[in-house]
């Protein structure tokens, strides 16, 4: 059993019906239904007796209630004693990404950092982002978010979170409502890539060279908000990650496409120097990046 389940078996007794334990624990019926059976699945036993509409505990849920008033109580006191802690570290975390696209997701991790852990700075280097594995291995940056983990004797890759590549193209496109596009498709596409050359794009790499395709044209354009522009304009399109993508898909201008038949996913990573100690923060700050990348 987990902790929710023990919530949620205190929840029920002390509330004394299942509606008020709804309100409490602030799940939906259909939720607090299903993680009851799915604990009662796990003991092998029913926790309840539903008599008259009443939940009345079972000899096994009587256990259970004991085993929950005892964790519950002392996971409390751990939490608390865990928070104090994450309270007192000081210090200060150094990030660099390989694309400046990727700093849309940093106001919302700052300020789920900032809660957890007011006393660490998280800075920036901007400057680092066209090439950012120099600057972690002079010891200018701590960590670098990046989906190319060149083999380094000095650096270790932790594995963050994967993502899809999708094709970006105005509405109305002759793609929008196709399942996939194919390399085929993007010879007569002007194709808007960040820098050159050409061969460094993962579009490229993976799909259109394999394929012996080249698009139909290509323009550089640095600037994510810039080469959006150009898209909606009809002047292009574009290949970018789901997540990098995702604020500029509500307006509802731009249109979503999976790249081939499977999709087209890339990996990402946090890199950091081997043989060093971190600080508790370090590990927290990346668990703070995984859970803000999968909202």
């Amino acid at each position: 059993m987990e902790i929710r389940h023990l919530r949620l078996v205190r929840a029920i007794v002390e509330e004394g019906s299942i509606a008020r334990a709804i309100d409490k624990l602030h799940l939906t019926p259909s939720a607090l239904s299903h993680q009851l059976k799915e604990a009662e699945m796990q003991l092998g036993a029913p926790i309840f007796y539903r008599i008259n509409k009443k939940m009345v505990l079972t000899p096994v849920g009587e256990k259970v209630l004991d085993a929950a008033h005892d964790i519950l109580s002392r996971w409390n006191r751990t939490h608390a004693e865990i928070k104090e802690l994450i309270g007192g570290e000081t210090g200060v975390l150094r990030l660099s990404t390989e694309c400046y696209t990727s700093y849309h997701w940093l106001p919302g991790l700052m300020k789920t950092f900032a809660r957890d852990f007011p006393h660490v700075q998280l800075r920036i280097d901007f400057e680092a982002t066209s090439n950012p594995l120099p600057r972690l291995r002079s010891g200018n940056v701590d960590v670098v978010i990046t989906n190319d983990p060149v083999p380094d004797p000095n650096i270790e890759y932790i594995e963050l979170f994967s993502d899809e590549l999708r094709a970006l193209v105005p509405a109305g496109h002759c793609w929008e409502n196709r399942p996939f596009v194919t390399a085929e498709d993007f010879a007569s596409e002007t194709l808007i890539i960040y820098s050159l050359p050409l061969s460094s794009v993962i579009l490229n790499q993976r799909l259109l060279a394999p394929a012996g395709v080249e698009p139909g044209g290509v323009s550089v354009v640095p600037l994510t908000e810039a080469s959006l522009e150009l898209v909606k304009a009809g002047m292009g399109v574009k290949v970018m990650a789901s997540w990098a993508a995702k604020p500029y898909l509500s307006a509802g201008k731009l249109r979503s496409v999976r790249v081939g038949p499977e999709g087209l996913f890339i990996q990402y990573y946090a890199a950091r120097l081997k043989h060093q100690d971190y600080p508790l923060y370090f590990d927290c700050f990346l668990n703070s990046l995984r859970q803000e990348m999968l909202v």
